[in-house]
């Protein structure tokens, strides 16, 4: 009866140690199937956040592309920046086995690219819009320029006007011009035979803004055939840019008033005078003041 006793005893110790193990081992397979399942789970959200930051840096490479400025030195740096955001997006891509720390890790150095992008499209936006500032001084100052400029253009051709206003009003002018042969004893003469001297008699006009003073007053007398009645090649006076030969001149003492004066070409030693017209101009102060003409037979 004992030993009956003490086999049931042994009997129910076993069958809850059996029972203790079961329940065991189904905690054990749970736990593992619990664990199993977790760390697929891991696993997506981690392949997730890798995605994400593989596709943020990828961004980050095409903005950078875009980011462009007129500083040399500034765009040497953004390009140092967009290769160091580059060998992270090959090293986000390349890397299989990713663990939440790396994750960490990444996440971390795209938020300080990320930021040092932004200070330099902040610096960029500055400088553009400095830039766009100083272009429009700039042309402001240029249209302030142009305007000094025109204004400096019309002084300027006013006081050319001015000028030649103030040279046109001190203009002399030969009124009363005449010319004619005489003879040796001063009696006009048409003859060509006969003509001794050419008689060139006129009045300088009164003008008060003239300059005063000594004046050479030139005369040149052509022939019907337009030769020049010259004396020597040598006798040459100053008329606008040129310097040009005059048959004869005088000099004349001018003091703003009206003065008669004469001038005279001397043939006795020269050639007959040709039968024909002549033609006689005055100047004074290198311009003409005077023409006439005179017949010869």
């Amino acid at each position: 009866m004992e030993n009956l006793e003490m086999n049931s005893s042994k009997e129910k110790r076993n069958n809850l140690i059996v029972i203790f193990l079961s329940v065991l081992l189904v905690a054990l397979a749970v736990l593992f199937f619990w664990q199993r399942s977790s760390y697929k789970a891991d696993a997506i959200l981690i392949k997730a956040d890798k995605d994400s930051i593989a596709s943020e840096l990828s961004k980050m490479v095409t903005k950078y592309n875009s980011i462009r400025s007129e500083n040399d030195s500034l765009n040497k740096t953004i390009g140092f920046a967009q290769t160091k955001v580059k060998d992270l997006l090959t090293e986000v891509e390349q890397v299989k086995n990713v663990s939440y720390q790396q994750i960490t890790k990444y996440r971390a150095e795209v938020t300080t690219l990320r930021n040092i992008m932004r200070d330099y499209i902040i610096q960029i936006d500055s400088l553009n819009q400095k830039n766009q500032r100083l272009m429009a001084e700039n042309v402001n100052v240029k249209q302030e320029v142009s305007q000094v400029r025109s204004v400096n253009q019309q002084l300027e051709t006013e006081k050319k006007k001015l000028e030649q206003t103030v040279t046109l009003a001190a203009q002399l002018e030969a009124t009363g011009l005449r010319a004619s042969g005489i003879t040796a004893k001063g009696k006009e003469m048409i003859k060509a035979n006969k003509i001794e001297k050419v008689k060139i008699d006129f009045t300088l006009s009164k003008n008060l803004t003239a300059k005063r003073g000594a004046k050479n007053i030139y005369v040149r007398i052509q022939r019907p055939d337009q030769i020049l009645l010259m004396k020597s090649d040598k006798d040459l006076f100053k008329f606008e840019d040129m310097k040009i030969p005059f048959s004869a001149m005088r000099e004349v003492e001018y003091e703003g008033n009206e003065l008669p004066a004469s001038i005279y070409w001397d043939n006795s030693k020269e050639s007959p005078l040709i039968p024909g017209r002549y033609t006689v101009d005055v100047f004074a102060d290198g311009r003409n003041i005077g023409t006439t003409t005179f017949d010869v037979k």
